[in-house]
């Protein structure tokens, strides 16, 4: 990521009186064009796929979610970096690594940090996660570009100098393959099985530790977030996180009473070339099944359906989708730039959920076996939170498989998108 230097940005000269900041940052589109504005975090350069996030808050998991690993970033919302930052906020697994997004497009320069919480100031956080930064920027100019025409490959540079090899990085960007085909799990998932215990967060007692997990789930990380795992354990599951690679058989040989399938980033379609084939097994145990984001991509392609390259993506706070089961419509946080197409879903697969945005699923339901997910992100964090019900109707299914003895009649009602009542009560008190 070190910057290459040959060209100099060009300069405007400054009008009198008129105080122009130094040009210090560059993004660099694969069609040749070019933002200019003030570098923050770390100096060098990064390519990826730039996409905008409409989130007023959590700018801190957005940029530590392993879901962005290949992308750049662009914050509609004008003022970043108020907070400051924590550790506790952060969405990797390891706290330390790098994974989560390239680069990050800020309107307003970062200000001082005003919170008791915040240990650290965003700029020096994102130098220590080596994540390149800029601001001055109309991010809602951009925004409106990616509308148009869709999220473009680009490299952002960073030189306290100004000085960029403009043509070198609008090469790097028009050469860069970008994420159709690209499968960026190797990158963010773990590298060895272990077991989660720490819970919820609760004011004025931080983080838990469960002591009496009722169940035993299995998760399967492709670039799971910390918010899913506290949620599940939460929910009194005992939880054993295996890599993106584990096999059915080392999977089913861990006795779970359920199978998670994560987030994660990158095209879903090369993630399945090894993932499905052991999908496609589990859901054949008739264990109860529950995805999330990649996870629900790759049931999708498992159960028999397609996957596509959106034009814009999804990512946001603010995402409505409708439950198709009750009709009732959830504020839910969304970060995908791929989609289950609808249209390829076999007789056997109900469409749950739907995105109230482009109409694009959000939600399916194997009929005969209680296998479900979603799109979206029910754990998000700090919120929304009218999700969370998705946990208990997990939950209970596995109460109801290991009532019976096996994956139960009864499951098909839970997997079909309508909640319980006391799962969607549960929801509605902490919405």
């Amino acid at each position: 990521m070190s910057p290459k230097s040959s060209d100099t940005t060009p300069q405007t000269p400054a009008p009198s009186g008129w105080d122009e900041p130094k040009t210090t940052a560059v993004l660099v589109m694969a069609d040749g064009t070019v933002l200019e504005g003030q570098g923050l975090g770390a100096v060098g350069h990064a390519v990826g796929e730039v996409c905008f996030n409409t989130a007023m808050s959590g700018y801190q998991e957005i940029l530590t979610d392993p879901s962005y690993a290949g992308e750049i970033i662009t914050f509609t919302f004008p003022h970043i970096g108020n907070v400051g930052t924590n550790e506790d906020d952060i969405e990797t697994l390891n706290l330390a690594a790098n994974t989560g997004a390239r680069g990050v497009i800020l309107q307003t320069t970062i200000t001082e940090p005003s919170n008791y919480r915040s240990t650290l100031d965003l700029d020096t956080w994102l130098k220590r996660r080596n994540i390149v930064g800029m601001s001055g920027v109309d991010t809602r100019a951009l925004t409106a570009l990616i509308r148009e025409n869709g999220m473009p490959n680009a490299v952002i540079a960073h030189d306290p100098n100004g000085v960029f090899d403009l043509d070198a990085l609008k090469k790097e960007a028009r050469e860069w393959p970008g994420l159709v085909g690209m499968d960026l799990v190797p990158m963010v998932t773990s590298g060895q099985r272990f077991t989660w215990d720490e819970i919820p967060w609760e004011w004025g007692k931080g983080y838990g530790r469960q002591t009496d997990p009722e169940f035993h789930v299995v998760a399967v990380d492709y670039g799971i977030k910390r918010n899913i795992l506290r949620l599940l354990a939460g929910s009194g599951c005992k939880v054993t996180v295996v890599p993106a690679t584990t096999s059915a058989e080392d999977i089913l040989a861990l006795d779970p009473d359920g199978i998670f399938l994560s987030n994660g980033p990158g095209d879903p379609a090369a993630t399945g070339e090894y993932a499905v084939p052991a999908i496609r097994k589990l859901i054949d145990s008739g264990k109860p099944t529950f995805g999330i984001c990649l996870g629900h991509q790759m049931l999708g392609i498992a159960l028999g359906g397609k996957t596509m390259k959106m034009h814009q993506g999804h990512h946001g706070a603010n995402h409505p989708v409708k439950d198709l089961a009750t009709g009732e419509v959830e504020i839910t946080s969304m970060n995908h730039g791929f989609a289950v197409d609808k249209e390829t879903l076999p007789k056997n697969v109900v469409q749950t959920h739907v995105s109230l945005f482009d109409g694009s699923n959000c939600g399916l339901a194997l009929q005969d076996k209680p296998v479900f997910s979603v799109q979206y992100h029910p754990e998000a964090s700090p919120g929304p939170r009218d999700s969370h019900y998705l946990f208990d109707r997990f939950v209970e299914m596995m109460r109801q498989a290991k009532a019976s003895g096996k994956s139960p009649a009864s499951g098909k009602s839970s997997a079909s998108g309508k909640p319980s009542a006391s799962s969607k009560s549960s929801a509605n008190s902490v919405a």
